[in-house]
């Protein structure tokens, strides 16, 4: 277990990341009313309802789940250098907990862009970083 202490703050941005996709899950079915509503049971495309934002929060985080797990374990497993890994990983997580309360909280668009951008881009070098280790 050792070779995993290196990795501690990317094991513990994984975990993290499980909290913040079920506490934006939880947060995504409040508020839901017969008259914000589509026929399929989700909220109408409505970026000044609260609702709607929380939804797409939601799915938003959920769509990364895939990315974001697969590139942090294939860059422990690769054996990543260890001090880029785990500050890649949790400058995604705040990137994420910045994306979600903006996008929860505001509309403004081009500051949520930013933030997934910002997390985008960590996921990318550190895919990057487990295929170079897993190569050379």
């Amino acid at each position: 277990m050792e070779y995993f202490d290196a990795y501690s703050h990317a094991i513990a941005s994984l975990a993290l990341w499980s909290v913040i996709c079920l506490v934006l899950g939880a947060v995504s079915t409040r508020g839901r009313t017969a008259e914000n509503r589509c026929a399929c049971g989700q909220p109408k495309r409505d970026y000044s309802d609260v609702v709607y934002r929380r939804g797409r929060a939601f799915a938003n985080a959920i769509e990364m789940n895939g990315p974001f797990i697969a590139a942090t374990v294939a860059g422990i497993l690769a054996g990543a250098a260890p001090f880029w890994m785990n500050l890649l990983a949790s400058i995604f997580i705040v990137s994420r907990i910045v994306m979600a309360v903006v996008h929860i909280k505001t509309e403004n668009q081009p500051i949520r862009s930013i933030a997934w951008a910002i997390g985008m881009f960590c996921v990318f070098i550190m895919a990057l970083m487990a295929a170079w280790g897993a190569i050379f």
